[in-house]
C-alpha cells in the first residue's frame, strides 16, 4: 500500500499531462458548448413564445442538434479542463501522481514490477502509460490513485491483476524512459508491451478484492 510522503526529492523529474497538445481540443468542446448554449437559447424561445420568424421541423430539428453538440462539448471537455494540471513525478522514492491539489506516490520498494504499455491513437499517434504492479495489496479508495487502479489480466507471472496505471505525456516517452532508468531498480523493469486500442481504460469503480 502506498504510503504518504511529505513531498518529491528536489531532483524529481516531472512529467506534466496537463493540456499539452490537448489545447485544441479543448478549444474544440468550448465550440460545440457555444453551439450548444445557442441551441438551449432558441429553444427557451420557442417555449416562451418570443422568437421572431416562421417556426419549421427543420429549424426544431437544428436547435435540438446543437443541444446534442453542446452535450458532447462537455462530455468530452470537462476531463480534458480538470486533469490541466495533471502530472506525474519520478525520483528515487517512486513515482508519484499529481492531480493538482493533492498527490500521492507509489514507493518503488512496494512494486514487483513497472513496464510501459502503448496503443495506437489513430494512425500517426501512440498512447503510452506506466503500469506499476504492487507486490502486495493496494489500496483502491485512495482519494488521488483510486483513478489510476487497474484490474485487468496480469502482465506476467505471479503479478496481480490490480495496478497503477499513470499516462506518459504525449511526445515525452524519452523523457518517461530516462526517467525509469534513473530511479526504478533495474530487477523491476518489465519492457515496453503494445496493447489494443483504447488500453488505457477506466477506474476500477466497483473496487474488487486485491488479486
Amino acid at each position: 500500500m502506498p504510503m504518504p510522503h511529505p513531498s518529491p526529492s528536489p531532483d524529481t523529474i516531472v512529467l506534466r499531462t496537463g493540456l499539452g497538445r490537448r489545447i485544441g481540443a479543448l478549444f474544440a468542446c468550448l465550440a460545440l458548448v457555444g453551439l450548444g448554449l445557442t441551441g438551449v437559447v432558441g429553444l427557451v424561445m420557442l417555449a416562451t413564445g418570443t422568437n421572431r420568424g416562421e417556426i419549421t421541423p427543420q429549424g426544431i430539428a437544428g436547435m435540438v442538434f446543437m443541444l446534442v453538440l453542446g452535450a458532447l462539448g462537455v462530455l468530452f471537455g470537462l476531463p480534458i479542463w480538470t486533469g490541466r494540471r495533471l502530472a506525474v513525478m519520478v525520483d528515487r522514492t517512486g513515482m508519484w501522481l499529481d492531480n493538482g491539489t493533492a498527490r500521492q506516490v507509489v514507493p518503488w520498494d512496494v512494486l514487483a514490477g513497472v513496464g510501459i504499455y502503448w496503443s495506437e491513437l489513430g494512425k500517426r499517434t501512440k498512447v503510452h502509460t506506466f503500469e506499476l504492479c504492487p507486490s502486495g495489496p493496494i489500496d483502491d479508495r485512495d482519494p488521488v490513485l483510486w483513478a489510476a487502479v487497474r484490474d485487468e489480466e496480469p502482465i506476467g507471472p505471479g503479478l496481480p491483476r490490480l495496478r497503477y496505471r499513470l499516462p506518459v505525456p504525449q511526445g515525452k516517452l524519452n523523457e518517461a524512459r530516462a526517467a525509469l532508468q534513473q530511479y526504478a531498480p533495474a530487477h523491476l523493469w518489465l519492457g515496453e508491451v503494445q496493447r489494443g486500442a483504447g488500453h488505457i481504460g477506466r477506474p476500477d469503480t466497483r473496487r474488487r478484492p486485491n488479486r
